[in-house]
């Protein structure tokens, strides 16, 4: 992970900014919001060389730029960037989250940005389906709705988490697991950059929305994130980024 511009690393410089989260008119007198991401999730949030980019990058910037504001980037590992919303380190994360109602009771959810949910990608044409991963070893990402419905799954030999969702991919190329279970966007990515790797997509192990997230209560942000969604949906912004990464329009219908 390289930072850009843009970026400020986490790894020394996490620290509380406030003791309560900032409401949308506080930003505001700021003029600036910051938003946090992972950056090893593409199409959704990557690094291309030393630049932050994806979907939900691009979607964010212009969201923001909708509220008449400008950004400040974080980026830090997935399993952190709820838990920093609560301690007030950043204003609001967009990290392809999936909303549960265990995340629910502890952030703030804004209207999704985009539906998907967890697929079967094996090398083995026969693991196609949840029911086909029955005896074997499941590759998923530490923190996930992936490892959540994996783990509901009957007679799985094994899951395997990792840190990102990239070394589970990793794990599936090398042979180490049977299966990977990943968004079906980030699957079709995958599979386009390395049509010579031998694996191929199944079928939908679960579906989700994948939302923003604010700090609990924190409804002046969260209802100024909506209207600037739904402000891109209206003039056409959303459907040209979302099919710049993901080759259609993913909106939830």
């Amino acid at each position: 992970m390289r930072p850009s511009s843009k970026l400020v690393a986490l790894a020394l410089t996490l620290t509380a900014t406030s003791a309560g989260a900032r409401t949308f008119e506080e930003i505001k007198k700021e003029g600036k919001i910051v938003v946090a991401t992972e950056g090893a999730y593409p199409p959704f949030n990557f690094f291309r060389g030393p630049s932050l980019t994806g979907f939900e990058v691009e979607l964010a910037e212009a969201m923001v730029k909708k509220m008449g504001l400008g950004i400040e980037w974080r980026a830090l590992s997935f399993d952190a960037l709820l838990a920093g919303l609560r301690q007030d380190r950043w204003d609001m994360v967009i990290a392809s989250f999936g909303i549960t109602e265990e995340r629910s009771r502890a952030v703030t959810f804004t209207a999704p940005h985009y539906c998907s949910g967890g697929i079967v990608v094996s090398r083995d044409p026969a693991i196609r389906t949840a029911k086909d991963l029955a005896g074997k070893v499941v590759a998923v990402q530490v923190g996930t709705t992936y490892l959540e419905n994996v783990k509901k799954l009957p007679d799985v030999k094994e899951v395997k988490t990792f840190p990102q969702d990239t070394d589970a991919r990793s794990a599936l190329q090398g042979g180490r697991v049977d299966a990977w279970v990943t968004d079906r966007f980030v699957a079709k990515a995958a599979l386009e950059a390395n049509p010579g790797g031998g694996m191929k997509m199944g079928d939908f192990v679960f579906v989700e929305k994948i939302a923003t997230a604010v700090k609990k209560g924190n409804t002046s942000l969260a209802a100024a994130v909506d209207k600037a969604l739904a402000d891109l949906v209206a003039d056409g912004t959303y459907e040209a980024l979302s099919r710049k990464y993901t080759g259609e329009d993913i909106r939830c219908r």
